[in-house]
């Protein structure tokens, strides 16, 4: 599909769909900037706050659908390991 990439959703095992390519791969890109390296990491709430000052406005003008896109994005980057979720409570997200 011209413009869709696959994503995955870890809470559901085997389930993936196809989102609009430029819009992931933005929320990607913006998620590996907030979310640290540290195992410390932010909450869901924290994410979504940082994830505002480095929206594309042109892809997410106003932050709209936002919240939706940094979920998707979150799902299908700790179904590839690439970000984890601490266990404890607050819930929090890190970069491996």
């Amino acid at each position: 599909m011209i413009g869709k990439i696959l994503v995955e959703n870890i809470n559901v095992l085997g389930y993936t769909h196809n989102v609009n390519k430029v819009k992931y791969l933005a929320m990607k890109e913006v998620l590996l900037k907030v979310v640290p390296k540290h195992k410390t990491g932010i909450t869901q709430k924290e994410m979504l706050v940082m994830i505002q000052s480095h929206l594309p406005q042109d892809l997410f003008s106003n932050g709209e659908k936002s919240a939706w896109w940094m979920k998707t994005a979150q799902l299908d980057l700790k179904a590839k390991s690439i970000i984890k979720r601490n266990l404890g409570k607050p819930l929090t997200w890190y970069q491996l």
